[in-house]
């Protein structure tokens, strides 16, 4: 297929068929790096409400880089991967301390950034400074192996190689900004993984994917590790009206958000044989208030398996000054916590 044919046809398809979102009206860097860190693995019907609410609460980069992580996380809970959130807040104080508050304006240098890749930098270097270099990302990688009939696997050096180089020889020099949106909205909403609508595609003709029935094999992705499966039992200690909570910490899952004290196992346990091995909850002198509940929730490459027991103490909690805390219902709200903890005290209705 002609580089020039391919570009043309998927700017006019997007012409026609861009859905209208608050990111695509403005080159604010600000607001277009915000909202595809907020898009990097998340849909954009669950993106859309936290992008406008961070915007409301964080309306500036200025706004963003003086705030307190934690109110930062609080605003990102339920999106996961909270590293994001981590590498925003920090990105934002780079740039308003080094840099007056100006994004970048090359993707070079961009990429220096805490937090930007590749593809957020190709995504803030073409829309809002208009230089011509391509945004790669899953949808990217969808269309592009289809219609090309690359079966190297996306997931592997030479595949990122591949269609990265693919992508910038098929970018459109003259609108770089509206190339790189038109193929990613394409395969967000036409040459979708599953059921695409080859029958309306412009490509179809010469789509080697269509060609060959190929749709359901391309593009080539290698198996990726097994999820490991982890068995958390969380214990929710009550005293009066008040839940024991702490701040996580270390380099495991939800660094920096707040759970109840916990023990992991690698393998099913019952709660009332750990409340009377456990050294801590034996001092806390528990009384079980209500009954176990399940939860299971996956993350990339982990399964938590949670279980949550409500008990009650009267005695003062011994613990390392910091490391736990009681906290009210309404102050517990305002806590960011891991959409697990969130979904057990929405079934309290305590969230």
């Amino acid at each position: 297929m002609d580089k020039r044919y391919f570009s043309d046809k998927v700017v006019e398809w997007y012409g026609r068929n861009k859905r209208e979102l608050p990111w695509r009206e403005t080159k604010d860097p600000y607001k277009i790096w915000l909202s595809e860190i907020i898009l990097q693995q998340t849909r954009v019907n669950q993106g859309l409400p936290y992008y406008l609410r961070f915007l409301e609460k964080f309306p500036t980069l200025r706004h963003l880089a003086d705030a307190a992580e934690q109110e930062v996380l609080r605003q990102w809970q339920g999106l996961g991967y909270y590293t994001r959130a981590r590498n925003l807040h920090k990105c934002a104080r780079v740039v308003q301390t080094h840099n007056k508050g100006n994004f970048p304006v090359s993707f070079q240098e961009l990429k220096k950034l805490p937090g930007i890749g590749e593809y957020t930098a190709a995504a803030v270097a073409s829309i809002c400074f208009h230089e011509p270099v391509a945004v790669v990302d899953g949808n990217v990688y969808r269309v592009l192996s289809r219609v090309f009939g690359i079966e190297t696997p996306i997931n592997t050096p030479e595949g990122k190689q591949k269609f990265s180089a693919l992508a910038n020889e098929l970018i459109d020099h003259r609108q770089p900004d509206v190339f790189n949106q038109a193929v990613m909205e394409f395969g967000a909403m036409a040459c979708v993984p599953k059921n695409p609508d080859c029958a309306s595609c412009p490509f179809q003709k010469s789509c080697f994917a269509f060609q060959q029935e190929m749709q359901h094999s391309l593009p080539v992705k290698i198996n990726a590790k097994k999820a490991r499966h982890r068995y958390i039992h969380y214990f929710v200690i009550q005293k009066k009206k008040s839940m024991l909570m702490r701040k996580r910490t270390g380099k495991d899952i939800w660094r920096g958000l707040y759970d109840f004290y916990s023990v992991e196992s690698s393998t099913k346990k019952s709660p009332t044989k750990i409340l009377q091995r456990d050294a801590f909850l034996k001092k806390v002198a528990p009384k079980v208030l209500g009954s176990t509940k399940k939860y299971k929730h996956v993350l990339t490459h982990q399964v938590i398996h949670a279980s949550f027991t409500t008990i009650g103490t009267s005695k003062e909690i011994p613990v390392r000054s910091g490391e736990f805390k009681f906290y009210s219902s309404r102050k517990i709200a305002e806590l960011p916590k891991p959409v697990l903890i969130s979904r057990y005290l929405a079934d309290l209705e305590l969230s």
